[in-house]
């Protein structure tokens, strides 16, 4: 029998995140802004001695070194990505990210991840989650903040850029936070997946989703634009396919000109995240390039570093969120979002959901020791 100083944790699959709630769109979209209103009022830690790291990342080497070692690839990473969230949370919490666009040959996710979440004061791990459904939630809930704060009022057309599992979550988080949007613009590589995803998505959300043979098309009509692609092929926007008054959602990177920063505004979910970025790939011998692989504001990066871009005027939204800074100023201006991945917003959402698990009595319990070898 377990003694009084047992560390115990509860293990929970897919299947039991699917029962605890994990795909309840509404539920996770408000967990995740609540997070940004945390993260405006600074009731938050993420790792690094400036406290906004997303995380701590193994950058694979280009050649072989040694047998067996990985090299690098699309989206191929390993990471520990850590924080703390106060709040109602506090709470300490981690999301282990394994990533490899290789995986869809083996059968696999192109990420396979994991939860891990923490006592705030003891470190003792209370739960370890299977993480990839919290991830694709929380990834799409993102988005679905911004354009509740920062789409013109009445947006009714999504431009969807890459038919992946991410923007399912993103199209999805969209629609739920802005119920005015009436049609989304899906433009994908693969015509027959393009299609396929657009059919599908036009009945689980009840709104056309019509797939286009361009980006441009889908770009042009749009209120709201979501990237998210991966690789090492960035989708191509020019500046004059952009629709005034749009909010474009950077889950995924894509080109587009200097001048499209520039000339319009510039909002990030946490701006000293993006900063980290910066500062990791003027460090690493292959300079910016280095941080395509995992910052979806790798070509802003860039262009901060070659001096074309001036960065002092971008805000992040939790400041926005907490009523500190005003979002759009008026219906012609055109805001670019940009998203790194916290892991604060796993850590929010995954505590939501253990706390469903238990109340419905889901997972398998561990134990790590009934009393401790060594104290």
């Amino acid at each position: 029998m377990a003694s009084s100083n047992s560390v115990k944790t509860l293990l929970l699959s897919e299947n039991d995140l699917m029962s605890a709630g994990v795909m309840d769109m509404a539920a996770c979209v408000n967990t995740i802004e609540d997070v940004f209103r945390l993260l405006g009022e600074g009731d938050y830690l993420m790792g690094g001695p400036l406290e906004n790291e997303h995380g701590q990342m193994i950058f694979f080497p280009k050649k072989e070194r040694f047998s067996g070692m990985p090299v690098t690839g699309p989206d191929r990473r390993f990471m520990a990505m850590i924080g703390y969230l106060g709040g109602k949370y506090n709470i300490c919490g981690e999301k282990w990210y394994g990533s490899n666009a290789e995986n869809h040959k083996k059968g696999l996710p192109r990420s396979v991840l994991t939860t891990i979440l923490n006592d705030a004061d003891t470190g003792v791990p209370f739960t370890i989650m299977s993480g990839n459904m919290i991830s694709a939630m929380r990834t799409g809930a993102v988005p679905g903040v911004a354009a509740k704060y920062l789409a013109r009022a009445g947006a009714k057309s999504v431009g969807v850029i890459g038919g992946g599992v991410i923007n399912k979550a993103c199209l999805l988080a969209i629609k739920t936070a802005v119920p005015s949007v009436e049609e989304a613009y899906l433009y994908d590589i693969s015509p027959e997946r393009g299609k396929a995803w657009a059919e599908e998505q036009s009945k689980v959300l009840g709104i056309r989703v019509i797939y286009v043979d361009s980006i441009e098309g889908a770009v042009k009509p749009a209120d709201i634009i979501t990237i998210a692609t991966s690789g090492t092929s960035f989708p191509r926007i020019e500046t004059d396919w952009l629709k005034p008054g749009c909010l474009v959602t950077f889950t995924g990177d894509a080109d587009l000109d200097a001048e499209a920063f520039s000339r319009n505004t510039v909002i990030a979910d946490n701006w000293k995240m993006h900063e980290a970025f910066l500062a990791d790939g003027r460090e690493h011998p292959d300079g910016i390039e280095a941080v395509s692989v995992v910052a979806p504001s790798y070509h802003l990066l860039e262009y901060i570093d070659a001096g074309k871009y001036d960065p002092s005027g971008i805000v992040s939204l939790g400041d926005i969120v907490c009523g500190k800074i005003k979002g759009r100023k008026n219906d012609g201006e055109i805001i670019m979002f940009l998203t790194g991945g916290m892991p604060l917003h796993d850590i929010a959402w995954g505590k939501s959901l253990y706390d469903n698990a238990v109340k419905k009595g889901l997972g398998t319990e561990f134990l790590f020791f009934g009393e401790a070898h060594w104290k």
